[in-house]
């Protein structure tokens, strides 16, 4: 699956922040400032300053719109990623969807060794890929601290499995025998500790690991309930993906409409009516067109 011209320039605009967040003192913040004034554009002005809401852990944002190829985006930058944060300890990523139906939809890719999403991930860990559902990291399904060395780990998870009012109420804040292992080989202790979780805990045992995260639809995360789900995962990094960012998302890639035309990748609806006859269809079209002629010459 060959890269179009805007989504090779989304990662470079990636691999543009992760120099200036690899240069001496750099912060999230001051990486997202030079990543926009390198580009001639004023943060405070033309740009939103940076927003900080994970204590330190770079979050940015790719928004590109429905139809580009989010996923296959985040796909590739989990290489970089990797490569260029300099970080320690195994390689895993919570990917996070907002819904049962992305959820099911996402697994099924990227489990899938024939798909281009994974093929590409493949191909850029040297086939040392394993991607786990919720079900299968609960049960410790080839997930322990001795696996998750030897490879890139992708846990994909729903919000709603993670997020929780009630965290008693939620198994993966639950003692589990089959995750035991990953507090003792970490030397688990209060400052990593998650409030709520028992020390055998699936969310336990992503805290202790550092994960990049990867946030499908992230305008739908913008809760106080989500906000602590992505702090109780001690993220080393964070990456939203999606068409509407929150007023609050670090963007540091834009892809308009335009471009996805360019490359024939716009997704158009089809809104299907029945009418009594071909007199009501024509009349029907007219309308339409009336309708969508005004709200063009409105936009221009």
């Amino acid at each position: 699956m060959e890269l179009k011209d805007y989504q090779a320039k989304v990662l470079k605009d990636l691999e543009h922040f992760l120099e200036a967040l690899e240069q001496p003192g750099a912060t999230p913040s001051s990486a997202y400032q030079r990543h926009w004034e390198n580009r001639g554009v004023a943060v405070g002005v033309a740009v939103k300053p940076y927003r900080d809401g994970l204590s330190g852990a770079p979050q940015i944002c790719f928004k590109v719109p429905t139809g580009g190829g989010k996923t296959f985006l985040a796909c590739c930058a989990l290489l970089p990623l990797m490569e260029r944060l300099g970080k320690t300890g195994p390689q895993v990523v919570v990917w996070l969807v907002p819904s049962n139906a992305i959820l099911a939809q996402t697994v099924k890719a990227l489990q899938d060794m024939s798909h281009p999403y994974r093929r590409r991930i493949q191909a850029d860990f040297n086939g040392r890929v394993e991607v786990y559902t919720k079900e299968q990291l609960l049960q410790g399904q080839d997930f322990n601290p001795v696996s998750v060395q030897e490879q890139i780990s992708i846990c994909v998870l729903s919000y709603d499995s993670l997020r929780a009012a009630k965290k008693d109420g939620r198994l993966v804040y639950r003692e589990n025998s089959a995750l035991a292992g990953f507090a003792k080989y970490y030397q688990l202790d209060g400052e990593t500790s998650v409030e709520g979780a028992d020390e055998t805990s699936l969310m336990q045992a992503l805290h202790l690991m550092n994960p990049v995260v990867v946030v499908d639809e992230s305008h739908n995360a913008g809760s106080r309930l989500s906000v602590e789900m992505l702090k109780n995962l001690n993220p080393h990094f964070v990456l939203d993906l999606t068409a509407t960012p929150a007023k609050n998302s670090n963007i540091i890639s834009y892809v308009d409409a335009a471009a996805l035309k360019k490359e024939e990748m716009v997704k158009l609806p089809v809104v299907v009516y029945n009418r009594d006859h071909k007199n009501d269809v024509v009349l029907t079209a007219l309308r339409l067109q009336k309708a969508l002629e005004t709200l063009a010459q409105k936009e221009q």
